[in-house]
């Protein structure tokens, strides 16, 4: 819901089902009212959000037919989860696109994975922000160890061993995620980890070997997938996970103020000073708040849009805020917009002043 929060902007067409209370007068004269389920599209004029419920209002004109309503009256059709909507705009552009995208594909929203395994059973895992994933249930009998003779049990905890390290290979992009969890009681996250590494050596998987130390054991009570919530309240791997998505806006606002305080010449904020280093190209990671894709008028979305755009083509990183987080709040009594450069730009302020004099000896 707060993807569609960032989806819909004032003047889209939103239909969808809501119920509305209708009025019916009889021939003799008297009047009941009843709620109806209707089919609206309305143009939308007010939007507010409830994070805790995960309920959006969406207030706006009638545009559409309806037996039972004018158009051009109002209405407000609440969103929430599984209810269907379409929605028009007049025009989908980057943002709204890779928002969408975003919403859709998982993979793009989980930089943490997990494996959770006892022998013979293991669960690998995305995990995101709002849900935990299972990409693949691993199920693998391992004989018994019998009296004078492991030979079979060894045999078949390396065919499960071997079966999980190919799940990971498929359902773990490693340009994503930060973290790799392997779980387990005992000592079998330990030799999964051992066989794992000595096939990526013996095989010559750099996709393994090159992010071997993103892989972090720890102990939980079985392999089945709710133990993964206990793994994931564990002290040590908060820590771990510090260097996330769900961190990575507040270090990035960390590091532009300290640039700001120990070289200013290279962290701007404010449209002007922004646009301005960005048409020099000295942009490395560009900082923007959500509330600026929602501007009500779209020229003011487009410039933004066009920033984003220019600052990506040079291979600039740019990272959008979550207005609803302490580090969006913070980006937000900046103006919303601010720049960390890739080299110093001093002339930028100079120009300012210069303008501000010009523009002085002009009122003179």
């Amino acid at each position: 819901m707060w993807h569609v929060y960032n989806l819909i902007s004032i003047g889209d067409q939103l239909k969808a089902s809501t119920i509305r209370r209708v009025q019916n007068e009889s021939s003799t004269g008297t009047v009941d009212s009843q709620r109806v389920r209707l089919t609206l599209t309305i143009t939308v004029e007010n939007i507010d959000f409830d994070p805790q419920g995960g309920l959006l209002r969406i207030r706006g004109r009638i545009i559409s037919e309806n037996r039972y309503v004018k158009m051009g009256t109002y209405h407000t059709i609440e969103l929430e989860s599984n209810r269907n909507f379409t929605l028009i705009k007049p025009e989908w552009d980057i943002i709204a696109l890779e928002r969408v995208n975003e919403a859709c594909d998982v993979t793009k929203q989980a930089d943490v994975a997990a494996v959770v395994l006892h022998e013979g059973l293991a669960n690998v895992c995305l995990v995101t922000q709002n849900m935990t994933i299972v990409r693949q249930r691993i199920e693998h009998p391992i004989p018994r160890k019998r009296k004078g003779s492991v030979t079979n049990y060894e045999k078949g905890l390396q065919k499960f061993f071997d079966q999980v390290m190919q799940s990971i290979m498929r359902h773990i992009n490693f340009e994503i995620v930060k973290v790799v969890i392997l779980a387990s009681p005992g000592f079998v996250k330990d030799q999964c980890f051992e066989y794992i590494f000595a096939e990526a050596v013996k095989q010559d998987i750099r996709q393994l070997i090159e992010n071997k130390s993103k892989f972090v054991l720890i102990h939980c009570s079985s392999g089945h997938k709710h133990a993964l919530q206990e793994v994931l309240q564990d002290p040590s791997i908060q820590k771990q996970l510090s260097d996330t998505k769900y961190a990575q806006e507040v270090l990035t606002l960390e590091r532009f103020f300290k640039m700001l305080n120990d070289e200013p010449d290279r962290a701007y904020y404010g449209w002007d000073h922004v646009r301005k280093a960005g048409e020099r190209g000295a942009i490395g990671t560009l900082l923007l708040s959500d509330e600026l894709f929602r501007a009500a008028d779209i020229p003011t979305r487009k410039k933004y849009i066009k920033l984003v755009e220019s600052v990506r083509a040079i291979g600039g990183k740019v990272l959008i805020f979550s207005s609803l987080h302490v580090s969006g709040e913070q980006l937000n009594q900046l103006t919303g917009v601010a720049a960390i450069l890739n080299f110093p730009l001093p002339d930028i302020e100079e120009e300012e002043e210069e303008e501000e004099n010009g523009q002085e000896a002009v009122v003179e």
